[in-house]
């Protein structure tokens, strides 16, 4: 063992111990039994078997241990942007994909072809940068990891700027935050511009987070772990009091969670969220009605009390393997196509394909990726699946390695064509383009969505 460290050799990680055992002990807390031979009894925890406890010690335990249940947060609303209620839609058993014969994979592919057919499938590469980056991207002590996510998080911000994004009086929403790095980089590219927040969206506790690094006084940071499934932004306090317009961000949102991000924002911000039982909002321009212009003062509330306005969406997708039928928000779509929860249970799988032939490459990428930012370097999940969830045996001498990364970026255009209808149809201006090279991120699509001029009402007289 180290220095210091306790002497206790943990077979499964084939190492020992690295907890600090108490003045003149050898073993830490966790494995002291092997030092003092008593007779108490550790025990796993009840609320987290990951670690353990005394048995005489128990009920104390249980009133600071960190997995207790805490309080809900005022903005906590039980399921307020899960979508589908009704789970009779969902069939309750559903065959994987290496079940499947040679036939009904060739039918579904036929049906995914027929869905797709007059879809804008060929997007634009536009990789922009922004200048608040420069010095960052030029810095020689930046790794090859550091630099990929520096790229990304430089293009984000150019695709902002380019929509008039960042400016004063807003309020930056960054769902799934992490360590909070694009957060950072929007703040710092709005140096000299007032009244600017941010809520940093994430429900697992972080480390190394880059909150404190911000330098500037009259930005204000403030975390929210909760899942985005029951955050509520309505009653989040000082949107509840400055009625801010809202720009909602997000670099590698992953699977459901961008449909959970943008019904939080599209449905649950831009109505009354008076209760857990609210009805979703109707299919019209809400979310567009108020633009706040560039140049209001920071101090400037929106101009109509009833209105809270989604100012613009970025996002950068991510794991389209982990979307789920119960959240996706495109679901009328599907429908509109001749689809539903069976074939999007298969098209889901199947976008797995389009990385599938890169996972050599795409672990250790995502390995020293993880490092530099442990949550926000889930961009390349897709090496994740197993064998059994990518159909490999099924495919064996139907599909090439080209077809079925072909096939599995139609599955993932499909299934964001379905997230740009649902944005259409409720006032934004949506849409789809590469911000980044392949060779940088293999997730490197961007969703991008600001209110639709033509449908914002006139002011009445």
């Amino acid at each position: 063992p180290e220095p210091g460290r306790c002497a206790h050799f943990v077979l499964r990680k084939r190492r020992f111990c690295r907890m600090v055992p108490a003045p003149g002990r050898r073993f830490c807390g966790e494995h002291g039994l092997e030092e003092e031979q008593n007779d108490r009894k550790r025990i796993p925890c009840p609320l987290d078997p990951k670690h353990t406890v005394y048995e005489d010690q128990l009920e104390k335990h249980l009133k600071k241990c960190n997995s207790r249940e805490k309080p809900k947060p005022v903005y906590f609303v039980q399921d307020i942007n899960a979508g589908l209620k009704d789970v009779t839609e969902i069939p309750e058993k559903q065959v994987s994909l290496s079940s499947l014969s040679v036939e009904e994979l060739q039918n579904l592919i036929i049906k995914l072809k027929k869905a797709s057919n007059g879809l804008e499938l060929h997007l634009k590469e536009q990789i922009l940068s922004h200048q608040a980056l420069q010095e960052a991207l030029n810095d020689p002590k930046n790794g090859e990891s550091a630099f990929k996510h520096l790229k990304q998080q430089a293009s984000i911000l150019g695709h902002m700027e380019k929509l008039h994004l960042l400016g004063p009086g807003r309020c930056f929403v960054e769902f799934g935050a992490g360590r909070g790095k694009l957060s950072h980089w929007v703040d710092i590219a709005l140096e000299n511009v007032e009244g600017v927040q941010f809520l940093l969206v994430e429900r697992a506790t972080t480390r190394f987070k880059v909150d404190g690094k911000h330098k500037r006084r009259d930005s204000v940071f403030e975390r929210l772990q909760v899942d985005i499934q029951h955050l509520c932004l309505n009653k989040v306090p000082i949107l509840e009091k400055k009625k801010l317009p809202v720009v909602g961000i997000g670099k590698h949102l992953c699977g459901a969670a961008t449909d959970l991000a943008l019904r939080c924002l599209v449905e649950s911000y831009t109505t009354c969220c008076d209760g857990e039982d609210e009805e979703p909002a109707p299919k019209r321009c809400r979310a567009a009605q108020t633009e706040v212009a560039p140049h209001k003062s920071a101090g400037n509330e929106s101009t109509t009390e009833d209105h809270k306005p989604v100012a613009g969406i970025v996002i950068a997708l991510c794991c389209h393997h982990k979307c789920d039928w119960t959240h996706y928000v495109g679901r009328d779509f599907f429908k509109s196509v001749g689809l539903g929860p069976v074939e999007f249970h298969y098209f889901q799988r199947m976008s797995s394909w389009a990385t599938c032939g890169m996972q050599e490459t795409t672990s250790k990428a995502s390995t020293s990726e993880d490092s530099e930012d442990q949550t926000n370097g889930t961009e390349e999940h897709e090496q994740t699946l197993s064998r059994t969830e990518s159909g490999s045996d099924t495919l064996q001498g139907v599909l090439s390695v080209e077809e079925r990364k072909e096939i599995g970026c139609l599955c993932k255009r499909l299934i964001d064509h379905g997230r740009i209808e649902y944005l259409q149809q409720r006032g934004f201006q949506a849409a789809l383009q590469y911000y980044t090279e392949s060779a940088v991120s293999l997730e490197n699509v961007l969703l991008t969505a600001v209110p639709n001029p033509s449908l914002i009402p006139e002011p009445t007289m």
